[in-house]
């Protein structure tokens, strides 16, 4: 059996800016197992103001710095890293403001801390 830890990750951005206060991430489970060769959904959901929010995954294996796996926005396709690409997808869905993280194929070397985060909504306070 496999173990998944979830956290959530509330990002800032640079100081010139002002943050409306209502943008966060949350993931119901704390911990998910699973089997090898299942598929895993991690759940995300989102708050903000912003009407083209970018939201990001990161994987962390133990005693390792986070790695950025992908990031999704509404307007565009986002990116994904090329050692994710094809077991690792997600999608943004505005309406009911959820991004899960998809992982086909589970393995051991999968088991890690995952990172939602969101990139703060935020206006440029003109100098």
């Amino acid at each position: 059996l496999l173990t998944f830890r979830l956290l959530n990750v509330y990002t800032y951005f640079p100081k010139n800016s002002m943050s409306s206060g209502q943008d966060r991430v949350e993931q119901s489970f704390r911990e998910i197992t699973t089997s090898e060769r299942d598929q895993v959904i991690v759940r995300c959901n989102y708050t903000t103001t912003d009407t083209n929010p970018y939201l990001f995954w990161y994987q962390q294996l133990p005693n390792r710095s986070p790695t950025f796996i992908l990031n999704k926005f509404t307007f565009g396709e986002g990116n994904t890293e090329p050692d994710f690409k094809k077991r690792f997808s997600a999608t943004l869905d505005s309406t009911s403001r959820t991004v899960p993280l998809m992982i086909k194929d589970v393995r051991v070397s999968d088991s890690a801390v995952y990172y939602c985060a969101l990139r703060e909504s935020h206006s440029q306070i003109a100098n």
